[in-house]
């Protein structure tokens, strides 16, 4: 993983992919049970939609244990309002190449802004498959996104010690032939 660069291309093309996702959302799908086992899909978009406003707020100057990166209960319509509007919170907040090396503190610890950036691309990445997943979508996700993501996987979470605080599993094989973003999910702790 290239510490020195800057995540937030990246994490806009994660966002992108997320967005799409998103859309194809129903409320007849709301409740299937997605591969991050303690949530359902909707319980999923909370998290998925509050995290990104986490790391706007993380963007502003706060830190990330102030805020639940949940939304809270929304109409079943309202997943791709809820997360345009965050994607715009996030993109503003962190607009500032100078948030980059400033200080921030993420749900890991205090870290360079890039480093905390970088994270999310990985949350955001993950989620994406789990998504995809529980809606049976037959999106195609980015191969540079899943590659970049299971980078960063590799380099900030060691294989070791899982579980506990760490909220992963152990790692668990993937198909010879898997998709970079199938590989981080099975790298994380997934059944793939």
């Amino acid at each position: 993983m290239d510490t020195t660069q800057d995540p937030r291309p990246l994490y806009l093309l994660a966002l992108g992919q997320l967005e799409k996702l998103i859309t194809e959302v129903t409320p007849a799908t709301l409740d299937r049970p997605t591969p991050c086992e303690e949530y359902d899909l909707r319980q999923l978009l909370s998290h998925v939609v509050g995290g990104v406003h986490r790391l706007a707020y993380i963007g502003e100057g706060g830190r990330a244990e102030d805020v639940v990166a949940a939304t809270g209960d929304l109409a079943d319509d309202a997943w791709p309002a809820a997360f345009e509007r965050a994607r715009a919170r996030v993109t503003a907040a962190w607009s500032d190449d100078a948030k980059l090396d400033r200080p921030s503190f993420a749900p890991w610890g205090e870290v360079p802004g890039r480093a905390a950036v970088g994270g999310y691309v990985m949350e955001a990445v993950t989620h994406s498959w789990d998504i995809a997943r529980a809606l049976g979508s037959g999106l195609t996700l980015d191969e540079e996104l899943g590659r970049a993501a299971l980078a960063v996987a590799e380099f900030v979470l060691p294989a070791e010690n899982r579980g506990g605080p760490v909220p992963f599993g152990a790692v668990r094989p993937a198909p010879a032939d898997a998709d970079a973003t199938t590989r981080l999910a099975a790298y994380l702790g997934r059944e793939v």
